[in-house]
């Protein structure tokens, strides 16, 4: 396997690290963690940039408004914004990551045309509606109810961890229609405009202080059947769709970000004195072959999903082992820091982003299926094992 450039790679880099060097220096400063109203503007803001630039969706078809290149270009997009220290997608990541590809890959001409333009050029927002409260990680068990009524169908329930819905302009929604089905059929997956009478959003505070979920509650909101992605109770199946872009190229850029945060808190135990500790300069090398080895299974898997396909479950694979060594980087990063990890806001010490990103990244293991969710989908679809009666989802 030849993993270099090839000249046109080599030129499709050169001209991407030469724009983000002259582009990144002209950015505002970005806002406060807080502000997700400042924040939707600052990341809608670089998405404009980069739709301009001919940089956005690089990797989707053309069909759907990206730029039909390979999956290497998709690569190199990725390593050479993380290197740079580029602004992420932040409030469009549902949109860009996983609601649009979903679209892109199951959507008809028309929801194409309607919805995916307005992703990449940063015009609209979605936020993710699909945990429940009494639901979680087991999406069949969703209660969420939609009901037909001509051309619309009539929506009551609620949404729990809806991320961004505040900011939102549309959220991914599933929903059941045929309660009389078995649990994983009569699901349908819908667009949920989110100024639509009948919608209202509860900011939920996380760990660090911020509102990026919210509670989503639903009291007879009118969906038109036109914005269903799928037949109606097929949207098991458009969902695993989802998950599969979620789990397996949603966090590709993280993995490059983690590999920049491991060299940077290289740099800081060598600072303070705890590069001197064995275990400190073992656990680096552990975790620097680790994201080396997950960013292999990206390269696998963002190939799986080029040109309109989806990674398969080796997505489970990925997303298992990401998140857990995520939370490995940044538990290393408390002892490197000793007392100073208890502080959040250690302003101008740098521990701050250490400490909000160690507390962040507790929700990985749970967020997108929990590690047990993914340790039942590796077993079963990867190793062939039988469903073990406790399995859930």
């Amino acid at each position: 396997m030849d993993l270099t450039d090839t000249p046109a790679e080599a030129a499709f880099r050169h001209g991407l690290r030469e724009w983000l060097g002259k582009t990144l220096p002209e950015l505002p400063p970005p806002p406060d963690p807080g502000d997700w109203p400042g924040r939707r503007a600052y990341d809608t803001g670089w998405q404009r940039r980069l739709s301009d630039a001919g940089y956005a969706g690089v990797h989707w078809p053309r069909e759907a408004g990206g730029q039909g290149a390979g999956p290497v270009e998709h690569l190199i997009f990725l390593e050479e914004t993380e290197r740079a220290g580029a602004p992420y997608v932040g409030a469009n990541f549902v949109g860009l990551l996983h609601a649009g590809p979903t679209i892109a890959a199951e959507g008809t001409p028309e929801q194409r045309r309607r919805w995916l333009p307005p992703i990449l050029s940063g015009a609209e927002v979605w936020c993710q509606g699909f945990s429940e409260p009494g639901a979680g990680s087991d999406l069949a068990a969703l209660r969420t109810r939609a009901v037909r009524d001509g051309d619309a169908y009539v929506v009551s329930g609620s949404k729990l961890w809806t991320s961004h819905a505040e900011v939102a302009d549309w959220c991914e929604l599933l929903v059941r229609t045929d309660p009389e089905a078995p649990r994983h059929r009569g699901i349908s997956w819908l667009v949920l405009p989110m100024d639509a009478p009948g919608v209202t959003v509860r900011p939920l505070r996380t760990l660090t202080g911020t509102a990026e979920f919210a509670e989503l509650f639903l009291d007879e909101v009118r969906i038109p059947v036109a914005n269903r992605v799928g037949a109606e109770n097929d949207g098991w199946r458009v969902t695993m769709v989802t998950l599969s872009f979620e789990r397996g190229t949603a966090f590709a850029g993280e993995v490059v970000a983690c590999r920049r945060s491991l060299a940077a808190l290289a740099r800081l135990a060598q600072r303070n004195g705890a590069w001197d500790e064995p275990g400190v300069r073992r656990g680096m090398g552990l975790l620097a072959a680790r994201f080396g080895a997950l960013w292999r299974l990206v390269q696998w898997n963002v190939s799986e999903a080029q040109g309109g396909g989806v990674p398969g479950p080796g997505a489970s694979v990925f997303k298992l082992r990401f998140s857990e060594a995520r939370q490995e980087l940044y538990d290393l990063a408390a002892e490197v820091l000793g007392a100073g990890a208890l502080v959040l806001d250690q302003q101008g010490s740098g521990a701050e982003d250490w400490t909000a990103q160690r507390l962040q990244g507790l929700s990985y293991t749970i967020a997108a299926g929990t590690s047990q969710i993914q340790r039942n989908i590796v077993a079963q679809r990867v190793l062939g094992l039988p469903k073990s009666e406790r399995a859930v989802g």
